[in-house]
């Protein structure tokens, strides 16, 4: 795990924030991406404060050219890309009758345009070191939506469907994918759409994380394409 060079995007709050932290931990140098250059300076200072390398990279994973300047710029901080957490995401609770299309072309942009914008570009990257790990994060929502994020979860599904595609197109070349859906997880994202969910039936922000950096370890790697589902 040493000095390996891992990228995480929506890096700024929630699992994203806890996935940097849990990577500079293991002696990682870490790249942070987000929209925020607020919040991922908070993170950045925390991820410092461990004694891990940080560099918090501003853009937009819905934008082409924002994703790619985010793996280029990680490349050039760190010397190497060796993981890609693609994070970020966007979440609208709506029936589909009800949804408002502007926010769900929105959401589509981060939650599919974006990962498949950072993982063509982080491939390149991969290639030339020999290999690397792509871990895409999800959601059990799409396999069984609660109600009002179906929509969402079939974003979701998008990016299941996508994790077995970079295992395919990245086995010959070393490079693994990935995909967890986690369940209920205990953050900000979650109190805005459900502010009386039952806090004891929720995950920590690092069960997550800590299933990440397990993923990218060489035992995993005869699991490449999975879908791993964690709830509480």
């Amino acid at each position: 795990m040493s000095k390996q060079a891992v990228v995480i995007t929506g890096g700024g709050s929630g699992i994203g924030r806890a996935i940097a932290l849990e990577f500079a931990r293991s002696g990682a140098e870490v790249a942070i991406a987000g929209r925020s250059s607020e919040k991922l300076e908070c993170v950045a200072k925390e991820i410092r404060a461990a004694g891990a390398k940080c560099e918090p990279i501003v853009g937009n994973v819905s934008d082409a050219g924002d994703a790619e300047d985010i793996i280029t710029k990680t490349v050039i901080a760190l010397g190497r890309l060796d993981v890609l957490v693609n994070n970020a995401g966007n979440a609208i609770l709506s029936n589909v009758e009800d949804i408002d299309l502007k926010a769900f072309d929105a959401m589509l942009a981060v939650n599919a345009a974006g990962p498949t914008y950072t993982s063509k570009f982080a491939i390149g990257a991969m290639k030339k070191n020999g290999g690397g790990t792509i871990v895409n994060i999800s959601s059990m929502a799409a396999a069984d939506p609660f109600p009002g994020l179906g929509a969402y979860g079939a974003t979701k599904a998008y990016v299941n469907l996508l994790t077995k595609a970079l295992a395919t197109e990245g086995k010959p070349h070393n490079i693994r994918a990935f995909a967890i859906g986690p369940g209920a997880v205990e953050t900000e994202m979650l109190r805005a759409s459900f502010p009386e969910f039952p806090a004891d039936q929720t995950l920590p922000a690092r069960a997550i994380a800590d299933m990440v950096l397990l993923l990218t370890q060489p035992p995993c790697k005869y699991s490449s394409g999975q879908t791993i589902y964690v709830s509480k």
